[in-house]
């Protein structure tokens, strides 16, 4: 944030012009984030304002960089989120949906490999009164 050019909106609200880096992002806390998101949001409505007034073309050029800086900020602080849940239920019994496997339909219904080796009564007599029988190949 420190090492972006700067320059001084008519209003006194500061205004930085470099793109955010994610990788940066992911270093903030929780309350820096909000911060920053609260800061692009409020420069995003100058440039509004700009747009309507007939800003500089350059003002609205960064309307565009602005919009994805705050998309940055946002994804990077809705991960965390989701990153502290997973911890919080991790093994535990029941997870909340939004936090499960994805798959597919199918491969969520399907029997688990213990549900799988599962054999019948009936099975288990057959399979141990009628063994499997070997055979001895001639070469």
């Amino acid at each position: 944030e420190g090492d972006g050019q700067r320059e001084v909106a008519n209003s006194s609200v500061v205004t930085t012009t470099m793109k955010v880096k994610t990788y940066e992002l992911r270093t903030k806390t929780k309350a820096e984030l909000l911060k920053q998101l609260e800061e692009l949001k409020s420069e995003l409505g100058q440039l509004r304002v700009a747009k309507v007034t007939g800003g500089a073309a350059s003002k609205l050029a960064k309307i565009k960089v602005v919009r994805k800086s705050i998309a940055r900020v946002l994804t990077v602080y809705n991960q965390i989120q989701k990153a502290k849940l997973r911890e919080v239920y991790a093994g535990k019994k029941f997870v909340p949906k939004d936090l499960r496997q994805k798959k597919t339909r199918a491969m969520r219904r399907a029997l688990t490999p213990e549900e799988k080796k599962l054999k019948t009564e009936k099975e288990k007599k057959k399979l141990q009164n009628f063994p499997v029988r070997k055979f001895a190949v001639m070469a």
